[in-house]
């Protein structure tokens, strides 16, 4: 049990780093103890996707609450290095406040800028300064490969493109797109399991290409297919028990039409 605890009726920033170092210190709790920077990093993104489920649900209260499990995380992450004596929390946001302020010299110096894209061109060419990256290559080399396979194609893409290697029109894009098709046709009919894993790489790779021309995010534009999939299998589902219908029996054109049906909202 920690001695001397005082409960508020609002807490700070500076209550919630004590909280967290209570919490791992000797009298503490046995499970946030232990916890490294490893056993949690799922916690992160759990927490991040759950912030944007809230954004998404335009629920503020939901999202007050989700912000403060990701602030959570941050100053969990921070005192395992203050514990380690390489950095807390007050140097994380002194990195993060330097960082926004050379970032925006038009904002916090004799910069000016013309727009949105002016902003965006000064930010992407001060990071690579600030990291040394001298190439395209190490640009490309600097986007995670942890992030969202989606999300990281495209980012590689647009960092590429800004080096000249694009096409100049979506054509290029779609046709590429089905020259991948046809390939990825070509090696699922030889059964070689690993040049279809290949192939079907290189179709969605493409698939996000296109996607990078129409300006639509792909990640979002999945989720939406995602969502309408599920929308529409329900109403198969709930026609099929109407009409006493065994789907695992039911003979593939029965699920098309059933399938139809529930697309024109019959």
């Amino acid at each position: 049990m920690i001695e001397n605890f005082v409960f508020k009726e609002k807490y700070d920033i500076h209550d919630l780093i004590e909280i967290i170092k209570d919490l791992r210190s000797e009298g503490g709790c046995p499970w946030d103890m232990v916890q490294t920077h490893e056993s949690i990093r799922k916690d992160l993104i759990e927490e991040t996707y759950e912030t944007i489920e809230a954004i998404n649900k335009a629920d503020p209260d939901m999202l007050r609450e989700e912000l403060g499990d990701v602030l959570m995380q941050v100053v969990f992450h921070a005192q395992i290095e203050t514990e380690k004596g390489v950095f807390n929390f007050d140097d994380v946001t002194d990195e993060i406040c330097k960082k926004m302020i050379e970032r925006h010299p038009h904002v916090f110096g004799e910069v000016s800028v013309d727009g949105v894209e002016d902003v965006l061109t000064n930010w992407d060419a001060i990071k690579r300064r600030t990291k040394g990256q001298k190439s395209t290559s190490e640009a490309i080399d600097s986007v995670p490969r942890e992030l969202p396979a989606l999300m990281r194609a495209n980012k590689i893409q647009s960092k590429a493109a800004k080096a000249g290697f694009d096409w100049t029109q979506v054509g290029g894009a779609l046709d590429r797109l089905s020259e991948e098709i046809e390939e990825l046709k070509e090696a699922i009919s030889n059964g070689n399991a690993d040049e279809i894993s290949d192939e079907l790489g290189d179709v969605l790779f493409s698939a996000v290409n296109v996607s990078r021309f129409v300006k639509v995010d792909p990640e979002e534009a999945l989720t939406k297919s995602t969502d309408k999939f599920v929308g529409r299998f329900k109403k198969v589902e709930a026609k099929a028990k109407e009409r006493g219908i065994d789907m695992t029996a039911a003979s593939l054109e029965t699920l098309d039409s059933l399938w139809d049906e529930a697309k024109k909202g019959i």
